[in-house]
Parts: structure tokens; sequence; C-alpha cells
């Protein structure tokens, strides 16, 4: 069964019991990135390490995306 036959059944399950829906598939995706993300930080600060943010990303995204200072120079 997938995601959505399981989400459309209990859809109709809450429907038949005057229940609220289910949130649909996907509602709540980035929160819980945003809560992983913030625990693995302070995972790493319990373990004395530094917290790094997002500087794996920008790195990566700058090798790919032309920088502004060398596209106007």
């Amino acid at each position: 069964m997938s995601i959505t036959q399981q989400y459309l059944l209990d859809t109709y399950r809450a429907r038949q019991h005057d229940e609220p829906a289910p949130p649909a598939p996907g509602t709540h995706d980035w929160q819980v990135v945003r809560e992983w993300r913030d625990e693995r930080q302070f995972r790493a600060v319990l373990a004395g390490r530094p917290a790094r943010r997002r500087k794996r990303i920008r790195h990566a995204l700058g090798r790919w995306l032309p920088s502004r200072r060398r596209a106007t120079g």
C-alpha cells in the first residue's frame, strides 16, 4: 500500500467516525528536518564539538553556483 492509499484510507475512516482528518503526507517534513538539525547541533555542543551551521551546504553550493563578484568583475 502506498502512502497516498494509506492517507485516503485514514481520511475515509476519520470521516466515518466524525474525527478530524489526518495531515496530508509531507505536510510537516521541513519541520522534522529543522528539529533533527537542532538536535544534532545540541548533541554536538554537549559532546564539546562546535555546532556547525550550514557551512558545508554553502560551500557545496558555492562550487556549483556562480559568484556575483565573479560575474560583475
